[in-house]
């Protein structure tokens, strides 16, 4: 009934519109100064940063390339934020969990969705340009969840009103987010291989129980996050990979397979250790 190009279309519709109008909704109400949080930050960026490393550091023990280990690397610490974490956490955590959330998507999409570009453009080339970073940058400009949180944060900035029509509008269709994009995820997972079991098994781990437990660590213990916002970025941590990898290793034609298995895999796990570390975090 739901053949592949339409869930290509519904998730493009999701991930244009109706996931813009609902960031774009929520940080028009906030400022940067609200929202804006060192200690949550540099936790969020030490864990990740430590899981990464381990990922990449078992790839090239397993004697991979830099570009295998990269796709690696990204499925260990790159969790479905857009489609899973936003409309979820905003129904169960509530509407101020988007702050967090727009900091740990920073990190996401500015240093480690960059890095994977880099790091697989100079395992094939064994060279860096100028056109590496204009081509990442360039993706960061055109990416709507970047735009949608800029903009918004700017429209509260500058203390602008949102008329009541265009506010019910965006009401209406941020709405059509959660729904559509769980959706998206259930429809996208019937053309998933499992495929590559043992390697998609180790990457799971690392994104449902290690990554979580790495930036627990050190929001709890090394940072002192404030115990709001370090539940939000401990539930953010234990997301299953996202999808976007598997668009990257396609993309670049670097273990399609590996990166769609650990996908599936972690996505099936995740609606038990999801549910766990929720109902963990939301006792803080």
């Amino acid at each position: 009934m739901f053949p592949p190009e339409a869930t290509a279309v519904l998730s493009k519709f999701v991930f244009f519109f109706a996931l813009s109008a609902m960031l774009f909704r929520f940080s028009a109400n906030l400022s940067l100064s609200e929202i804006f949080n060192l200690p949550f930050i540099a936790a969020y960026l030490c864990g990740t940063t430590l899981i990464y490393l381990l990922a990449t550091s078992v790839a090239i023990i397993r004697r991979k390339g830099m570009q295998e280990a990269a796709i690696e690397a990204q499925c260990a610490v790159i969790g479905n934020v857009g489609f899973l974490g936003i409309p979820v956490f905003i129904l169960l955590l509530g509407p101020q969990s988007i702050g967090p959330i727009m900091l740990a998507l920073a990190v996401d999409l500015i240093l480690f969705s960059s890095l994977v570009v880099i790091l697989i453009t100079v395992g094939r080339d064994d060279r860096i340009s100028f056109a590496v970073f204009k081509k990442v940058a360039l993706g960061l400009l055109k990416n709507p969840m970047v735009v949608s949180i800029t903009l918004g944060i700017l429209w509260a900035h500058f203390k602008l009103p949102i008329p009541k029509p265009m506010n019910e509008f965006l009401d209406i269709l941020g709405a059509a987010a959660a729904p559509g994009a769980l959706f998206a995820i259930g429809a996208s997972l019937a053309g998933k291989s499992a495929g590559q079991i043992k390697v998609a098994s180790w990457l799971s781990f690392c994104k449902l129980a290690l990554h979580p437990a790495a930036v627990a660590f050190f929001a709890l213990y090394i940072f002192d996050v404030e115990p709001y916002a370090a539940g939000v970025m401990i539930a953010l941590a234990a997301l299953p990979v996202a999808g976007n990898v598997y668009i990257i290793a396609q993309h670049y034609n670097v273990a399609p397979q590996r990166a769609s298995a650990a996908i599936l895999i972690s996505t099936v796990i995740s609606i038990v250790t999801l549910t766990i570390i929720l109902k963990y975090v939301m006792s803080f």
